[in-house]
């Protein structure tokens, strides 16, 4: 897998868009994540060691197409790699042993403060929500009383902001709009 040259090269790059052209339109996704996400401010600050982070967004049923995609990785890709499926809060998830059989990027499953590291492969887990804050993530108790969440916009959202022009996402499979406002987002970050 290959990144444009602007992802290896220019961390500094990713504010080419006015932050008043980024909030056109936001509010939806704000809405959708129960105002757990701040405005868009993009950042023209980046650290150069901080990897390309991929986002990509699952159904529970989405391992068939998970495997495919990590199958065909190289080993060193020189991006992070974050996997948000929508779960029951009380399944206990096997995914981690089940990616390691396909790939052989290092397989976590996704904790509070953790460094996104390039080659690694972060999972969310079952019962929380996820986002991204200085290359670092934030776990969140999903709600028992809201019926629908929106874990990939709302990941996708925050990637955006933080990383910009490092960001990328993946929609593999699923129903529902689920990840559409979030990849708009990173789209328009960088």
């Amino acid at each position: 897998m290959t990144f444009p040259n602007e992802l290896q090269q220019s961390p500094d790059n990713r504010a080419d868009i006015s932050t008043d052209q980024v909030r056109e339109g936001d509010e939806e996704v704000t809405r959708a994540a129960e105002g757990s996400l701040r405005p868009m401010e993009i950042s023209t600050h980046r650290d150069a060691r901080q990897p390309p982070i991929v986002g990509i967004g699952a159904s529970a049923g989405g391992l068939e197409s998970l495997e495919k995609l990590f199958r065909a990785l190289p080993a060193r890709t020189g991006a992070a790699f974050v996997v948000v499926q929508h779960l029951s809060p009380d399944f206990k998830s096997l995914m981690d042993e089940l990616l390691s059989r396909f790939t052989d990027l290092t397989i976590h499953r996704a904790a509070a403060g953790v460094e996104a590291r390039a080659d690694h492969v972060y999972l969310l887990q079952p019962g929380k929500e996820l986002e991204i804050r200085d290359g670092k993530f934030e776990l969140f108790d999903r709600d028992p009383h809201v019926g629908l969440t929106l874990p990939i916009d709302r990941f996708f959202s925050s990637l955006a902001q933080d990383a910009g022009a490092r960001a990328a996402a993946v929609i593999l499979s699923g129903s529902g709009s689920d990840g559409s406002r979030g990849v708009k987002r990173i789209h328009a970050a960088g």
